[in-house]
C-alpha cells in the first residue's frame, strides 16, 4: 500500500516544457503601447509554461538593440520585436533569425524577410480612411496639417502614404505643414507651439496617433486661439485618458481603431513554439470611430475592460486555489504516508515502551532524587553566600566597633605615660575612661561568644524555678540611679506580687538589661519607660515601654536582625544584643517581637510558657552561680549598660583664653571620644564640640573656627560630606579640616584626600602625634596668611581656590567704594553677603590682619602710587583715596609711613 501510495505521488504527468519569450518595446510611454502590454500579459495567464522577458526602448534605436542582444544572451526561446526605427533593425533581425530563434514583427516591419510572422493593422488603410473622412468632413475644400510620427519608421510612412493617396481624389483640399511629433505628446506640445501660424491658417490637424493629437489639442487650448480647429487621431484606445473618451469629450473629431495585436502576438508566439502552423502576414482590421459610433464602442469597450478586469481578478483567484489545491494535495499524501509509516513506528514503540516501562520508572525516581539534592545543594550554597556576605559585614563593623573603645584605651593610658606628674583629677578621669571602655570591649566580646556559641548550637538552658517578680524588680532597681540623672519616670508595673517561672536567670538578664539599654537610649530627658508584667493565656508577658523616638517600618520589620541598624549609624551592642535576646528568648520555647511608631516610642513584648513541660532534664539542672567579676554575670552586665550609656555632657563654645592658639571644632559622635578630645586639647585649644554633622557644619558657619576635628562615619551628613561643604563655602574654604576614623585603608584615604582633608588619622591614635598635626596644620595656616596679606590679592601659587576668589572679590569691593569717604566694614560685608562677624573672621584667617586695616592698607598703596606715577594735587589724591579731607590726609600718611606726601613725591625712589 505504501509503495502504490509513494508511486502515486512521484508518477506524475510529463511537465510541460518552459518557454521563455521576449519582447522588445521600441516606447512603452504612451496608453496605445500600454495597452499592448497589457493584453500580452492577460493572454499569457492562459499558458502558465511560458514567460515573458519585457524590454523598453523608450525611443532609443541604440538602447533598443543593446536589449535585443541583452535578451537573446539571456536564453529567450522567441522574440517578439516592434522596432523603433526601419533599416537599423533589419541586419540586428537578421542575426537574431539566423540563430535559429524565431522572431515576430509587432506593428512595424523591416526591409527583410528573416521573421516568422508579422502582426499588425494595414497602416495604408487606416491613412486611407484618415483621408476619407477628412475629404468628406471639409466637403471637398479645406486646409490640413500632418502631424507624422518617427518618420524612420514604416508606420508612420504608411500612414501618410495612404492619408496622401485618398486626399488626391479632394483636389481642393491642401496640405499646408507636416510637423515632425516623434508619436510624443511632449515632443508634438513643442513643435506645435513654434507653428501656431500654421495652425491658424488650418481647419483640421490629422495627427498619426491619438497622443499627438491630445497634445496639439492641449497647446491650441492654453494659447486661447478663438479659430476653430478640429483634431483627428488614430488608435481609439478604451479608457479614461485614451482616444475614445476624447471623442466622447468632443475634443477629437475623430479616430480610427488600431488593434495593439497583443494578445494575437503571444498566440502566433505558442503556435510557433508548439511547432504548429501560423499565418506570415496577420493584418489586424480597423474601423473609424466618430460622434456617430462613439457611444456604442464606447459602452462596449467599458464593459469589456470590466469583464477583463473581473477574468484577470478570477484568473488570481485561480491560482490561489490551484497553489492550495497542490499544496493540500502534496499534504494528504505525505500524511497518509506518514500515517502508516507511524502505525508502524506506534506498534514498534508500544512495544518498547512496554519493555522499558520498569526502566523509565526507576530513571524518573532517580531524577527525582537528583532534583532533589540539586536543591538541596543550591539552597545551602544560597546560604553559604549569604553566609560569606554576613561575615563580610561582620568584620568591617566589629573593625569599627573595636577601634574606638581601643583609642579611648590606648591614647589616655600613652597620655599619662608621657607626662611625668598627672594630678589626682586627671588620674582618675582618665583611668575611668580606660575602665569604662575595657567594660564595653568584654561586652562586646561577651556578646560575639555567645553568639558564636548560638550559631554552633551549643548555648543549653539552665533553668530553675525561681520569682520573676523579684527577678525583674531587682534589674530596674538597678537603672534607678540612670533614671534620676536623666528625669526619665522608670516604673515596674507587675500584675502579681510573686511568680514563679521556670528560666535561665544569666540568659534572662542579658535580654532584660539590653531591652532597659535600649530604651534608656532613645528616650529623651524628661521621657518615660515602664515595665509590665502579667500572665495571658498561660503564658508570663512582659513589656518594656518607652516614649522615645520610635522606629520606622522598615527599622521594625529588622529589629532582631543582626547587624542591621536602619537609618542611625551601626552599634555593634545594639546589633548583636537584639539578635541574641531572640536567641535567648527562642531558647525558653518563647517569643519576643516589638511595636514602635515613629517619634511616639517603642514596646517590646516577650512571651514565656509556664510551667516545666517545654524544658527537656538536662535544661532543669538549675542556674549556675556566676561570678560577679565576669563579663558574663548579671551583675557585670548591669554595670556594663550603665557604663555604656552614660551620658556626657557636650562642651559649650567659650572665650579664647589667654595662651590659647586657636579655636578648634571637634565633630564626634562617641560621647566618651569627644569628651577626651576636648580634656586633652583644651589646654592649648577653645574647644567646641558637636555630635552630628549637621549640627558641626552650622556650628562652623557661628565661629568661624581655626580647624575642623571631624569622624568620618557620623549619623546623617558624615564626615566626607561636611568637609566638601567647608571646603566648598567662601565662608568656611579657608578652614583646615582634620579626619579621624577607624578606616584606614589606602581607598579611604584617597577619598578623604579627594573631598578636600588636610589631614587622614586613623584609630586608634597618639595623642601627641595630633596635637602636632593640629599645630603644623595652623603654623602652615599662619604662614600662607602671610603670604597673602604681602601683596593684599590672591596671586600666590599655592593656597585655595576659594580664598583667593574671596580675596580678589572682597580687593575688588574695596577699590569700587575707595572714593567714597563713608566707605566702611558695614557696606563692605553687605556687599560680601556674610555677616559683620564673619567677615571679620574670615579675612584675620586668611591675612592675619582686621578688615579696617586691609581697606587702609589698600588705600596707602593706591595713595603711593599716585604720589609717585601722577602730578595730581595733595587735595585731589586725598578725595580719590577715600579721605575726608586733606589735612587727615596728611596726618594719616605720615603715621604709616613717617613721611608726609610732599616728602614721599620728592623722593628719589619713593620710598
Amino acid at each position: 500500500m505504501t509503495s502504490c501510495l509513494l508511486l502515486g505521488n512521484c508518477q506524475s504527468r510529463t511537465q510541460p516544457e518552459i518557454y521563455k519569450i521576449g519582447f522588445s518595446q521600441c516606447t512603452g510611454g504612451d496608453e496605445w503601447r500600454k495597452t499592448m502590454l497589457n493584453d500580452m500579459k492577460r493572454e499569457l495567464t492562459f499558458h502558465p509554461n511560458y514567460t515573458l522577458l519585457y524590454e523598453d526602448a523608450g525611443n532609443s534605436t541604440a538602447r533598443q538593440i543593446s536589449q535585443v542582444q541583452s535578451l537573446v544572451d539571456q536564453g529567450i526561446d522567441l522574440l517578439i520585436i516592434s522596432p523603433n526605427e526601419t533599416t537599423p533593425f533589419t541586419k540586428v533581425i537578421e542575426a537574431v533569425f539566423k540563430k535559429g530563434i524565431p522572431v515576430i514583427l509587432l506593428d512595424r516591419k523591416i526591409k527583410t524577410e528573416s521573421y516568422n510572422a508579422y502582426i499588425g493593422g494595414d497602416n495604408v488603410e487606416i491613412g486611407r480612411l484618415a483621408g476619407t473622412f477628412i475629404g468628406n468632413y471639409l466637403k471637398g475644400r479645406g486646409r490640413v496639417v500632418e502631424v507624422w510620427g518617427l518618420p524612420s519608421s514604416s508606420p508612420a510612412q504608411e500612414r501618410h502614404r495612404g492619408f496622401r493617396e485618398e486626399l488626391r481624389k479632394f483636389p481642393n483640399i491642401r496640405v499646408v505643414k507636416e510637423l515632425n511629433g516623434q508619436w510624443e505628446r511632449d515632443t508634438v506640445r513643442h513643435v506645435v507651439a513654434s507653428e501656431l501660424k500654421a495652425l491658424k491658417e488650418a481647419d483640421v490637424l490629422f495627427a498619426h496617433n491619438d497622443v499627438m493629437a491630445l497634445g496639439a489639442s492641449e497647446v491650441w487650448k492654453q494659447n486661447g486661439l478663438q479659430h476653430q480647429l478640429d483634431f483627428v487621431g488614430i488608435d481609439a484606445l478604451p479608457g479614461p485618458n485614451a482616444g475614445m473618451q476624447a471623442i466622447t469629450n468632443g475634443v477629437l473629431r475623430a479616430s480610427f481603431l488600431y488593434p495593439t495585436g497583443g494578445e494575437e502576438a503571444i498566440e502566433t508566439a505558442t503556435r510557433v513554439l508548439e511547432g504548429k502552423s501560423v499565418k506570415r502576414e496577420q493584418i489586424l482590421n480597423s474601423i473609424q470611430v466618430d460622434a456617430s459610433n462613439i457611444r456604442a464602442l464606447k459602452a462596449q469597450s467599458d464593459k469589456l475592460l470590466a469583464q477583463q478586469v473581473d477574468i484577470e481578478r478570477q484568473s488570481q483567484r485561480i491560482d490561489k486555489l490551484t497553489e492550495t489545491y497542490t499544496s493540500q494535495k502534496n499534504t494528504l499524501y505525505f500524511t497518509l504516508a506518514s500515517l502508516l509509516v507511524v502505525i508502524l513506528l506506534g506498534g514498534w514503540a508500544l512495544y518498547l515502551f512496554r519493555s522499558k516501562q520498569v526502566a523509565y520508572r526507576t530513571l524518573e525516581n532517580q531524577n527525582g532524587e537528583i532534583r532533589k539534592q540539586k536543591d538541596k545543594i543550591e539552597a545551602v550554597s544560597q546560604q553559604a553566600r549569604l553566609a560569606t556576605e554576613e561575615k563580610l559585614r561582620f568584620y568591617s563593623y566589629i573593625s569599627h566597633e573595636f577601634n574606638t573603645p581601643l583609642s579611648l584605651i590606648l591614647t589616655p593610658t600613652e597620655d599619662l605615660l608621657s607626662k611625668r606628674t598627672v594630678s589626682t583629677h586627671e588620674l582618675k578621669s582618665n583611668l575611668t575612661l580606660i575602665q569604662k571602655n575595657a567594660y564595653r570591649l568584654l561586652r562586646l566580646i561577651d556578646q560575639m561568644l555567645d553568639l558564636r556559641k548560638t550559631d554552633a548550637g551549643k548555648q543549653q538552658l539552665h533553668t530553675a524555678e525561681q520569682d520573676l517578680i523579684a527577678f525583674i524588680d531587682d534589674i530596674v532597681q538597678d537603672f534607678k540611679r540612670k533614671a534620676e540623672k536623666k528625669r526619665i519616670d522608670l516604673q515596674f508595673i507587675p500584675a502579681k506580687p510573686t511568680l514563679p517561672v521556670w528560666f535561665d536567670s544569666e540568659k534572662l538578664d542579658k535580654v532584660i538589661v539590653n531591652l532597659l539599654s535600649n530604651a534608656f537610649k532613645y528616650t529623651p530627658k524628661g521621657g518615660l519607660i515602664h515595665v509590665r508584667l502579667d500572665v495571658v493565656n498561660q503564658q508570663v508577658r512582659i513589656q518594656v515601654q518607652d516614649n522615645g523616638e520610635g522606629m520606622t517600618p522598615d527599622e521594625q520589620a529588622h529589629a532582631f536582625d543582626l547587624f542591621f541598624s536602619g537609618t542611625r549609624p551601626f552599634n555593634l551592642s545594639k546589633g548583636l544584643g537584639l539578635a541574641l535576646s531572640m536567641e535567648f528568648i527562642q531558647l525558653h520555647q518563647g517569643e519576643i517581637n516589638v511595636l514602635s511608631e515613629k517619634d511616639k516610642g517603642t514596646t517590646f513584648t516577650i512571651l514565656l510558657p509556664l510551667g516545666n513541660a517545654h524544658l527537656s532534664p538536662e535544661e532543669m539542672s538549675g542556674s549556675v552561680a556566676r561570678n560577679p567579676l565576669n563579663p558574663s554575670s548579671p551583675v557585670s552586665q548591669r554595670l556594663l549598660a550603665d557604663l555604656d550609656e552614660d551620658e556626657n555632657e557636650a562642651i559649650a563654645p567659650g572665650n579664647l583664653s589667654a595662651g590659647q592658639s586657636g579655636t578648634l571644632l571637634v565633630v564626634e559622635d562617641n560621647d566618651d571620644l569627644r569628651t577626651f578630645l576636648a580634656a586633652r586639647l583644651d589646654h592649648e585649644f577653645d574647644i567646641v564640640s558637636e555630635n552630628t554633622g549637621e549640627s558641626g557644619w552650622e556650628r562652623a558657619l557661628e565661629i568661624i573656627p581655626d580647624l575642623i576635628i571631624s569622624d568620618i562615619m557620623l549619623p546623617g551628613m558624615d564626615g566626607l560630606q561636611l568637609t566638601q561643604r567647608v571646603k566648598a563655602d567662601l565662608r568656611t574654604s579657608h578652614i583646615p579640616v582634620l579626619l579621624l576614623t577607624a578606616q584606614g585603608q589606602i581607598e579611604q584615604r584617597i577619598e578623604g584626600t579627594r573631598a578636600g582633608a588636610d589631614a587622614y588619622i586613623t584609630k586608634p591614635f597618639n595623642t601627641a602625634y595630633l596635637l602636632e598635626v593640629i599645630r603644623t596644620t595652623l603654623a602652615n595656616r599662619e604662614k600662607w596668611q602671610r603670604r597673602y596679606a604681602s601683596d593684599f590679592l590672591a596671586q600666590s601659587a599655592g593656597g585655595n581656590r576659594q580664598d583667593k576668589k574671596f580675596l580678589n572679590e572682597l580687593t575688588g569691593l574695596i577699590e569700587q567704594g575707595l572714593t567714597d569717604a563713608t566707605f566702611g566694614v558695614e557696606r563692605l560685608s553687605r556687599d560680601m553677603g556674610l555677616s559683620r562677624v564673619q567677615l571679620y573672621r574670615k579675612v584675620q584667617a586668611l591675612l592675619d590682619m582686621n578688615v579696617i586695616d586691609y581697606i587702609a592698607e589698600i588705600r596707602l598703596k593706591k595713595a603711593r602710587r599716585l604720589l609717585s606715577e601722577s602730578t595730581k594735587s595733595m587735595a585731589e589724591i586725598a578725595y580719590e583715596t577715600g579721605f575726608s579731607s586733606p589735612a587727615y590726609f596728611t596726618t594719616f600718611f605720615k603715621q604709616h609711613t613717617q613721611k608726609t606726601p610732599s616728602e614721599y613725591r620728592k623722593s628719589p625712589t619713593g620710598v
